[in-house]
């Protein structure tokens, strides 16, 4: 696979960028470099390879969750700007139509 300029604007647009020409450019190059550089990934025989999961052997090398502090619902509400009785009121960040 090729990568041409219709296929990086139809990234950029899915991807909300806009790419000034020089960029594009860049794009373009940088692009095909990656699906060449998997090509050759592709020509190794990994036969009997066993997929990598996780970088290390470890097994949860971090500490256990403790709870040190709980608080109340009405504490908790104590502290924001607005609120009602029992929920914390936001400003309105979607507009679902």
């Amino acid at each position: 696979m090729n990568i041409d300029k219709d296929t990086v604007d139809k990234v950029a647009h899915l991807a909300r960028l806009e790419l000034s020409p020089e960029e594009t450019d860049t794009m373009i190059n940088d692009m095909n470099r990656i699906l060449g550089f998997m090509d050759k990934l592709n020509e190794i025989d990994t036969t009997g390879v066993e997929p990598l999961i996780y970088m290390t052997n470890e097994v949860n090398v971090f500490r256990d969750d403790v709870v040190k502090q709980e608080i109340t619902h009405e504490e908790a509400l104590l502290n924001a700007p607005k609120h009602d009785d029992k929920y914390f009121l936001v400003s309105k960040v979607i507009d679902l139509k």
